[in-house]
């Protein structure tokens, strides 16, 4: 094949299945990892391998992976996309939420860094691309776990880039404002959904998940001696 692996997480829908089919349009095989497979399979992408797996499962992660490569040779990048947004008020929300975003948004971040990481180095090219948030940047009401999550995508991120620059493996942060995608559906209080759904409308609208997909193909269509470290993205109508 023409042109290398490339592994998403969390590709079942939104972001994830628009950089999918986006990259799949530009000739790359693919690994698409997600907990909803027939997701994946429904997309019908070419070269496509797609795995059932838990980003909060190393092992599987890990396995997923060694399979791929086995198919398709080396992971050239691997976006990791798999995020929760759990919203509520800390008084109030039920811990069990943060731990949900912890894991999911911080853990997994790290077992798909983990898991491509040292053969890009001893490759010496790749490219990790973290999906964040302007969450990860600023503040919001009842964001406050979701937040600490992002913003410590933020911070991995950076200080994974100045640890592997000499091993001319790019990092890349993405950070989208407000997206049409399935994430907020996952918030379980119907009075911050519905205030979050008020604000949207008052903006104008939000960022369809194609226009983060194509700033994630921008930043890695870039030479591999460029590396555009962050990309912070929204609708032009957001304020905030």
């Amino acid at each position: 094949m023409n042109k290398p692996l490339i592994v998403i997480t969390g590709a079942s829908s939104g972001i994830g299945a628009a950089a999918a089919k986006l990259f799949s349009r530009a000739g790359h095989p693919l690994l698409l990892l997600a907990r909803r497979v027939e997701k994946l399979e429904a997309l019908e992408l070419p070269d496509t391998l797609c795995r059932r797996v838990d980003v909060t499962d190393r092992a599987q992660l890990q396995a997923a992976l060694a399979e791929a490569e086995a198919r398709f040779g080396p992971a050239d990048a691997i976006v990791n996309n798999a995020g929760v947004m759990l919203l509520g008020a800390m008084a109030q929300q039920d811990p069990d939420e943060w731990q949900r975003m912890l894991d999911v948004n911080v853990k997994g971040l790290l077992n798909g860094i983990h898991a491509v990481l040292a053969g890009m180095a001893a490759r010496g090219r790749g490219t990790i691309i973290n999906i964040s948030s302007i969450a990860g940047r600023k503040t919001f009401p009842n964001h406050v776990a979701y937040c600490g999550t992002k913003f410590a995508v933020h911070a991995i991120s950076e200080n994974l880039r100045e640890e592997v620059a000499g091993s001319g493996v790019r990092v890349i942060t993405i950070a989208p404002g407000a997206v049409e995608t399935e994430l907020l559906g996952h918030t379980t209080d119907e009075a911050i959904k519905a205030g979050y759904q008020e604000w949207k409308q008052q903006m104008g609208g939000v960022l369809a998940a194609d226009d983060v997909a194509e700033a994630i193909a921008y930043a890695y269509g870039q030479p591999q001696r460029v590396c555009v470290r962050e990309i912070v993205l929204a609708a032009t109508g957001q304020p905030a």
